[in-house]
């Protein structure tokens, strides 16, 4: 199925729109220098609506397919068949039986997929991570890159990647003492990450 990221001769329009658009907003981008795909690519902090269009710009400028999970809820009429034209794949939050199997799946499936996942999970403002991203990548056998949206310096840019080897207690708190500083949007909505 098309979408945002291969539909023939739009998507190099929209690349340049998007180009173009994060330019006059003032924003950088450097999440170029990811490895080849399939891996899973997250994004934080998640704090304000603007952040979806900021970082479908941002993975539309890495010209590789990518899909993103979002709650079921943004999948309903009148603008379902939108949000999934837009690369999104929606999550029942409420009955999440095997969807770490499922999305693991899905990438193994698509040997050229991104896929996307804000680790908060929401914008609002929670308690902690979750950590479906980390299982899914162990289960699919392919690495995290980490990207940050710095608020502050109006840059979305790569933090490195991690392949996870399995000691997840271990490995989740490394990944996010990349993200320790950083504050997104709406600095009040940032997850306090433990030391």
């Amino acid at each position: 199925m098309t979408n945002v990221f291969t539909t023939p001769l739009l998507t190099p329009l929209l690349r340049l729109a998007a180009r173009g658009g994060l330019r006059l907003a003032g924003w950088q981008t450097g999440i170029a220098q990811a490895p080849s795909p399939p891996y899973v690519l997250i994004g934080a902090p998640h704090t304000s609506n603007w952040d979806f269009p900021l970082m479908l710009a941002a993975v539309l400028l890495l010209e590789q397919d990518a899909r993103w999970l979002g709650k079921d809820t943004l999948f309903r009429p009148p603008f379902g068949g939108v949000m999934r034209w837009l690369g999104g794949i929606p999550v029942d939050r409420s009955s999440p039986q095997n969807l770490v199997g499922q999305m693991a799946a899905v990438v193994k499936d698509n040997p050229g997929l991104i896929l996307c996942v804000s680790p908060e999970g929401t914008r609002k403002k929670v308690e902690r991570w979750r950590t479906g991203f980390y299982y899914i990548a162990l289960e699919a056998g392919i690495p995290i890159v980490m990207a940050v949206l710095d608020a502050d310096a109006k840059q979305i840019r790569s933090l490195g990647h991690h392949t996870p080897y399995g000691d997840a207690e271990r490995e989740i708190p490394e990944i996010q003492s990349r993200y320790r500083g950083f504050s997104g949007l709406l600095p009040e909505n940032t997850v306090n990450l433990p030391d």
